[in-house]
């Protein structure tokens, strides 16, 4: 069953969001602050497929949140809801560890939309086929297809769903400069609704995690006006 955890403290919103999601085959359990949020998260084990918070409540607010859940686990979805349309509000989120941004107000089939290409990705990490277990190496990188994990230097690096399936996709690209309309086809899907600047925070998000010097990044190179080039190539060597 797809589970997701709704936290919204305007009832007329949540009510319209719980309606349309269960319409859309979905176990929802839903709450109208950040407290409650995290306690029924932990009391459920995180047995979640997707989040859905509200930035502006009273409390811990949507943020606090969504930074708690993340590090309680890096495969759950977590999509960030707010009235506010300021770019510092998007990229904040993302910073912190959530995957998409719905901007009120939405329509059902944007909402929905949205939340069924979270909960994709997600499954995918936890229903790989059977298969034997194959690892793709680039440079120091090691990424296990089965798992959906990355090492570098045979040290784990601690990845989203989204960050990994962005590193995958480079690293089965390298050396291939990539514009951000693919890569947000690629991950995001065909439909998204949302900005395309979504790659570009993504993208800092894992060049923090990756490089050794994330203001000089040496495998994922911007191509300015253009994308970004995975290497592991480097003039220096």
């Amino acid at each position: 069953m797809k589970r997701i955890l709704v936290c919204e403290d305007e009832d007329v919103i949540r009510d319209f969001v719980v309606i349309n999601l269960k319409r859309a085959g979905y176990d929802v359990v839903d709450v109208n602050n950040g407290e409650e949020a995290l306690r029924v998260f932990d009391k459920e084990r995180g047995s979640f497929d997707v989040a859905l918070l509200d930035i502006m409540m009273p409390g811990i607010d949507g943020f606090q949140v969504c930074k708690a859940l993340r590090k309680r686990s890096s495969t759950l979805g977590i999509i960030m809801l707010s009235a506010k349309t300021q770019e510092m509000d998007k990229v904040s989120g993302l910073m912190l560890g959530a995957d998409d941004y719905i901007t009120k107000p939405f329509s059902p089939s944007e909402l929905t939309a949205r939340i069924d290409a979270i909960y994709r990705r997600v499954t995918m990490s936890v229903s790989r086929d059977d298969e034997a277990e194959a690892t793709i190496e680039s440079g120091p990188f090691a990424l296990n297809l089965k798992s959906r994990t990355v090492a570098k230097d045979g040290v784990p690096i601690d990845l989203t769903q989204v960050e990994y399936q962005i590193l995958e996709y480079f690293i089965l690209n390298a050396e291939i400069a990539l514009d951000r309309g693919s890569i947000l086809s690629h991950i995001w899907g065909d439909n998204y609704f949302g900005d395309d600047k979504i790659v570009d925070v993504n993208i800092r998000r894992i060049r923090m995690k990756i490089e050794d010097e994330p203001s000089h990044p040496r495998y994922i190179s911007t191509i300015w006006g253009f994308g970004y080039k995975w290497s592991v190539k480097f003039d220096d060597e």
